[in-house]
């Protein structure tokens, strides 16, 4: 390949197809949307979960209830082997280092102490919410729980 031979590669480079401009273009008439019905017309279009016409599912299935989601607090987990691994003893637990330590994703959200593992060092545990069997570990090995009341 010479330097002044320089070209875009095979199919890099397409003409822009233009429609509704008579029916020498290939694309003239009905403009490629075929003869008559719904989708030829302008401003022809359907919603998603639309029928034909007929009832939609999502109108004819009973929506009922109380749905708690708009109101459930998401924790975010921490297991006692994760503490044991990167803490050492004497250190202090929060949601900033375990953010610093990778142990959690966001910082402001709350976090949760599952008893899942074991725990040999003395710690100050500073989290949102803390189960029975994690805040028995942590106690036996000389640890503390900070609460927030």
């Amino acid at each position: 390949m010479a330097e002044f031979d320089i070209h875009p590669p095979a199919g890099a480079k397409k003409k822009k197809v233009i429609i509704g401009r008579g029916r020498g273009s290939g694309l003239g008439g009905t403009a490629g949307k075929g003869n008559k019905g719904q989708q030829s017309r302008s401003g022809g279009k359907t919603y998603p979960g639309f029928e034909g016409g007929q009832m939609p599912l999502y109108r004819r299935i009973a929506h009922r209830g109380f749905d708690n989601t708009m109101f459930a607090v998401e924790y975010q987990i921490v297991n006692l082997s994760s503490l044991e691994k990167k803490y050492a003893a004497g250190e202090t637990v929060n949601n900033d280092s375990l953010k610093q330590k990778n142990l959690i994703k966001h910082s402001d959200k709350p976090v949760k102490l599952l008893a899942k593992g074991k725990v040999t060092k003395a710690l100050t545990v500073d989290v949102d919410k803390v189960s029975e069997a994690a805040k028995k570990a942590i106690e036996s090995a000389g640890g503390k729980i900070v609460t927030h009341e």
